[in-house]
């Protein structure tokens, strides 16, 4: 609030600035709150050279967010706390344990200890400190001449090259285990030690000069060796020779005179850094580039900026009682740090001559850290909520069902990127055709990988290279796939044969194929080149390829034409649904599980879909997923049901679960001792489906409900179907498009550095004011050579007609 701190109920611990308190006091009667105040001690120059303390109000709404980075010598904190009895507004400073109730205290100690966002997302507070290896003084190296090139590595007993360990007994070379440190890996590191029983490795391209990620077989855990130089130098490795990617993201693959991680950075190359509204930068919390460079590209899109930077004052005036839960007000918080320009701007002339005097080069304390949007916008998520690296487009399309189910105003801002996809399915048997719609927001391209124009150039780069790898010589200079973009659209365009098409006229599975065209064209073109695949072994894999993307784009001749004259429409007869008598007895087709999960749905999902559609195919599959996508369990594992007579009971107690059944009654008196009227409880656990810390969240996110008021419970009853927001979205008309012409202009795109979905780094290139901008992180500066043709993700909009 605009004095600094933050009121926590005691007894519902929610938390609400200054402006809300007395509010949620009046409507609920709890009247014992912890208020928490953090004051900034911010070190600056004294008279004498040294440091005197400057004492400020730490204010938890922007500033602490753009400034998140207060954990240098520049700062130091002072915590203070508070008990506030209303409605005298009494104050306790606390520890005070011989004036409080035990209770009290206990709750106090609880939440002062509590992390907040801010901890959680700081990886210093979780990271353990690794202890000296008791093998590392002794280890006995052996002299075998083997010598490590500085890249081009490959495990010694498979093709992975990915995830790879040296062991510094013999220099053996060998992947780690599945899963192991984020990579994928058959575990021929850990075969090696049990065989062997050498016990220290150091994983290859973690080598910088200021250490190395080593890790002990016998200690089972990551170790320090205090001797690594000199292990190192056993095998012809300079550690002082050994450089770390940008930004400290470690990437251990084949790293060429021309790699991707220079090229998509435009490193080498003196970029002038950009500053004031829109030219922004954002902290990267720990592999969060994937929301930096999507949330950059979002609110460089006038439509966002309206509805959440533009709508600012009325949605922070209509927020719920606890704006830390509430995804308009934490969009509208991002976008007016990202757009204002406060957190932007220049350092001062006579900084950079201290600077320059003082040989110091300290960065720029510009930018904002969104702990709090990313604590939010992933909750709940398994993968998001994680640290690990993730999905550009992954995250785009969870931002956009976010954005989907948290209308503001009138209109909403995701409507510029939807659009429907007509798709033709005939069977090449009877030669019925049948055409369905779908809504989309991303146009996928195929990469054809056959149609690159330097075949012969790739096919002499793969026999140099192997010629270096067995003679352990450095790799030869790399050399892309350059692949047409006209070649890409041609392949988005052509019929794909429908694995175990099941033909309604025929009754029976036959050959299909299927064509995707567009019903409309949406006022902003999201396309993503899929360079992500798997390999014969199941693990994620790149294309690294160069397309020569056009800055200007006419897609016309992909509009929709309907049912031609002369065709004939297939049955609209449902395949059978087959249920086995052993449930064990049904394979799931892992192709058509993968077949969906490239198209970025879930895998446990995909498998449900498989699963329950009989294996009839993909595509039938990708029906059921499109109509159970909006369900709570819709990403859980599959669960195989038990049949027979268990199964009639269960079916029989699940079809008495309705608006009729009422919540538990424990839950709906937990609710009550908080303050709130019985008949809102009921309707919070039953919009919620009885889980009590969403229904609380119900609560506080419908302040407008009256104690009896009779549209609460219509709306409960809407909340409580579950495909409810799907209905409210398309009405009778069906889904909101802006349709028009297919012509478009490239305006940004997102770039990644590294070989799988698991690893590397984004980057963002937006073109403003006629030139184009690299977003990397904290660093925005003026784009000298825009990599467009080694995009991820483009962003393309429409040419007015």
């Amino acid at each position: 609030d605009s004095e600094g701190g933050l009121y926590v109920c005691m007894n519902t611990f929610l938390g609400f600035g200054r402006e809300h308190i007395e509010r949620h006091y009046r409507k609920t009667g709890q009247c014992v709150y912890l208020h928490l105040k953090r004051h900034v001690i911010e070190k600056v120059p004294g008279a004498s050279g040294g440091a005197l303390p400057k004492r400020r109000n730490a204010k938890l709404f922007l500033d602490l967010e753009a400034n998140g980075d207060l954990n240098s010598d520049d700062f130091e904190y002072e915590d203070e706390a508070k008990l506030v009895i209303f409605p005298d507004h009494y104050e306790i400073s606390l520890p005070n344990i011989e004036e409080l109730p035990a209770l009290v205290t206990i709750a106090s100690d609880a939440l002062l200890s509590a992390k907040s966002p801010y901890r959680k997302q700081d990886p210093d507070s979780w990271e353990e400190e690794l202890q000296a290896s008791k093998h590392a003084k002794a280890l006995v190296q052996l002299d075998n001449g083997v010598r490590i090139p500085p890249s081009g590595w490959k495990c010694s007993k498979c093709d992975l090259r990915e995830n790879l360990w040296l062991n510094l007994t013999d220099g053996s070379v060998l992947c780690g285990k599945w899963f192991f440190d984020g990579s994928g890996g058959n575990g021929h590191a850990m075969e090696h030690y049990k065989e062997t029983g050498y016990p220290l490795a150091v994983k290859l391209g973690t080598i910088t000069p200021d250490g190395a990620d080593v890790y002990s077989f016998d200690e089972e855990e990551p170790v320090l060796d205090p001797h690594i130089a000199k292990h190192l130098a056993h095998f012809g490795i300079d550690m002082l020779q050994m450089q770390v990617a940008e930004n400290g993201l470690r990437d251990n693959d084949i790293k060429p005179r021309v790699s991707e991680w220079e090229v998509i950075q435009e490193s080498g190359v003196k970029l002038k850094p950009m500053y004031g509204p829109g030219y922004t930068g954002m902290k990267n919390l720990g592999n969060s580039c994937y929301l930096n460079a999507v949330m950059q590209a979002i609110f460089s899109i006038p439509e966002f900026q309206r509805a959440y930077v533009g709508n600012l004052p009325r949605i922070f005036d209509y927020s719920p009682l606890d704006p830390t839960q509430d995804f308009n007000t934490q969009m509208a918080k991002l976008g007016h740090g990202l757009l204002s320009g406060q957190y932007s701007k220049p350092p001062v002339k006579s900084e950079l001559i201290e600077q320059v005097m003082k040989e110091e080069h300290k960065p720029q304390h510009n930018g904002i850290s969104p702990q709090m949007f990313k604590a939010f916008i992933s909750k709940g998520h398994p993968e998001f909520s994680s640290n690990r690296q993730q999905d550009a487009q992954e995250f785009f399309l969870h931002l956009i069902n976010l954005v989907e189910r948290n209308p503001v105003g009138s209109e909403n801002p995701s409507d510029v990127f939807r659009f429907l996809v007509e798709e033709r399915t005939q069977c090449c048997q009877s030669r019925k055709v049948r055409y369905t719609e779908r809504v989309d927001y991303i146009m996928q391209l195929p990469v054809a990988m056959e149609a690159a124009t330097n075949k012969d150039e790739l096919i002499a780069y793969e026999l140099k290279r192997r010629e270096a790898e067995s003679a352990r010589r450095p790799p030869p200079e790399l050399v892309r796939a350059k692949i047409p973009f006209s070649a890409c659209l041609q392949a988005f365009s052509e019929p794909t044969n429908v694995e175990d098409f099941w033909s309604s006229a025929l009754q029976a599975k036959s050959a299909g194929v299927k064509t995707s065209r567009f019903a409309s064209f949406p006022e902003y073109l999201v396309v993503q080149i899929k360079k992500f695949t798997f390999g014969l072994d199941w693990i994620p894999k790149k294309l690294d390829v160069s397309i020569d993307m056009p800055d200007f784009l006419d897609i016309n001749h992909l509009r929709a034409m309907g049912l031609q004259p002369g065709e004939e429409e297939l049955p609209d007869i449902a395949p059978p649904i087959i249920i086995p008598e052993d449930p064990k007895a049904l394979d799931i087709d892992e192709s058509s599980v993968m077949q969906l999960a490239e198209m970025g749905f879930p895998l446990e999902a995909c498998r449900k879909a498989v699963y329950y559609t009989g294996n009839l195919g993909a595509e039938v599959a990708f029906n059921w997923i499109i109509a159970h996508m909006e369900e709570p369990d819709f990403a859980e594992p599959l669960v195989v049901p038990v049949f027979g007579g268990a199964a009639s009971s269960g079916v029989a107690g699940l079809g008495a679960v309705g608006l009729d059944n009422q919540p538990p009654e424990e839950m709906v008196s937990i609710i009550i001792s908080m303050g709130f009227q019985r008949n809102l409880a009921i309707q919070a656990l039953k919009a919620t489906n009885n889980n009590l810390e969403r229904a609380l969240e119900w609560i506080f996110s419908h302040p407008e409900l009256e104690e009896d008021g009779e549209p609460a419970l219509n709306m409960m009853d809407m909340e409580n179907h579950a495909n409810a927001n799907i209905l409210a979205e398309t009405g009778s008309e069906g889904p909101r498009i802006k349709d028009g012409p297919g012509r478009y202009e490239l305006f940004g795109f997102i770039s990644h550095m590294g070989t799988s979905t698991m690893s590397g780094h984004y980057v963002c290139h937006l073109k403003k004011e006629g030139r184009w901008v690299i977003y990397n992180d904290l660093r925005v500066s003026a784009s000298e050579r825009p990599p467009k043709d080694l995009g991820y993700i483009y962003f393309y909009h429409r040419i007015p007609s």
